[in-house]
């Protein structure tokens, strides 16, 4: 064999062997990073700051089960926080050079953005297990049938992993990991805060009970309570699914744009 024969034979990889590798990097960090910590910590924390002191005066209303009512949001949030896990992982192998190397090596474009969904999924599945959790402690039980409690974990599978999508490619785009988790830190905290996830629409102004009624986090909990205790129908579910699709669209323009920025 010559010289110019051996450089030019490459190593044979398989797509599926280095997307495992790069997603078992990305669950090392989550450990590393404590972020599989904070999952659990998280939705703790929001039941303690809310339903703990809310509890009796919610519970004053007649049919209100506030236990029932928080649960969404608990699980919502938990959403929250992969998307800014999510946006911080991607940021940071923008900025550190790191999507660079990758280009250096023989590896489809598409397996790092791939293998930062699978560490985001795993993320996520165990950040709904502990607000799942918290909610049960707290009394929360479905009342739907079978079919209504599998809908009500899709939904809320399906928009933490659109959200974590949308949230990877604003990171790509981002120059800095700090500024990216500002920038989706207020949005959030804001549409969280001006929804029916916490208290009733009627306890809002009503100047601003249009903006409350039709905001995804609003409409995304209004599907999960319908879910939840088996009222849902095709009606309330349309706002969801029409939110689900917009976001599923703006999370892949982003990637498309965020990838074509790396690979320049």
């Amino acid at each position: 064999m010559t010289i110019g024969a051996a450089t030019s034979v490459r190593p044979r990889t398989r797509a599926g062997a280095q997307w495992w590798t790069l997603t078992g990097r990305g669950i090392s960090s989550l450990v590393r990073n404590g972020e599989i910590i904070f999952a659990f910590v998280a939705p703790v924390l929001l039941a303690i700051c809310f339903y703990v002191p809310l509890r009796s005066i919610m519970n004053a209303d007649p049919g209100m089960d506030y236990a029932d009512f928080l649960m969404p949001i608990i699980s919502l949030q938990s959403v929250s926080f992969v998307a800014s896990s999510a946006a911080m992982r991607s940021a940071v192998d923008a900025t550190k050079g790191i999507n660079t190397r990758f280009r250096t090596m023989p590896m489809p474009t598409l397996i790092p953005p791939l293998a930062r969904m699978g560490t985001n999924t795993v993320l996520l599945v165990i950040s709904v297990v502990c607000a799942t959790v918290t909610s049960l402690v707290m009394g929360w039980r479905p009342n739907g049938g079978v079919f209504d409690t599998i809908g009500l974990f899709a939904v809320v599978l399906v928009v933490g992993i659109l959200i974590a999508v949308l949230a990877d490619a604003v990171g790509l785009l981002s120059n800095s990991p700090e500024a990216t988790s500002q920038a989706l830190s207020l949005p959030i905290l804001i549409l969280g805060m001006l929804s029916t996830g916490f208290v009733p629409e009627n306890q809002f102004p009503e100047w601003i009970q249009p903006f409350v009624r039709n905001q995804p986090i609003s409409q995304f909990a209004t599907a999960m309570r319908s879910l939840s205790d088996g009222t849902a129908t095709l009606d309330l579910l349309t706002p969801t699914i029409w939110w689900c699709v917009g976001l599923a669209v703006a999370g892949g323009v982003l990637t498309a744009l965020g990838v074509r920025r790396v690979v320049r």
